[in-house]
């Protein structure tokens, strides 16, 4: 049986399982907009929600050099994407789900 996934806009790959999750955007009834960013998995020890590292350079004018920082989000994870450390993943805004999640999983690279 295909499992039944709702277009969310955005050309990605949907996931392969299927969740009962209602803070999913394929398979339950979360809008996506805004920023989509691109990461690394850092932690996946709480409930549906996971921290995605993301790294990037900054010019700095003064010196004529860049530096390196990184942001770090955290985001919900439906549990359809099965997420681990170490996976990249592309990531979207969404309305708020929690105090500090304003972001859901969209894709597992």
């Amino acid at each position: 049986m295909v499992a039944k996934v709702k277009d969310i806009g955005i050309d990605v790959n949907p996931p392969a399982a299927e969740c009962s999750d209602i803070n999913c955007p394929f398979h339950g009834s979360l809008p996506v907009r805004g920023q989509v960013i691109e990461g690394t998995v850092v932690s996946v020890k709480m409930d549906k929600t996971a921290v995605v590292e993301r790294k990037h350079l900054r010019f700095q004018k003064k010196y004529e050099r860049y530096e390196k920082r990184t942001s770090r989000y955290s985001v919900h994870a439906p549990t359809c994407f099965e997420l681990k450390a170490g996976d990249h993943v592309m990531v979207m805004e969404c309305r708020p789900i929690s105090k500090t999640v304003s972001f859901v999983v969209v894709e597992k690279r």
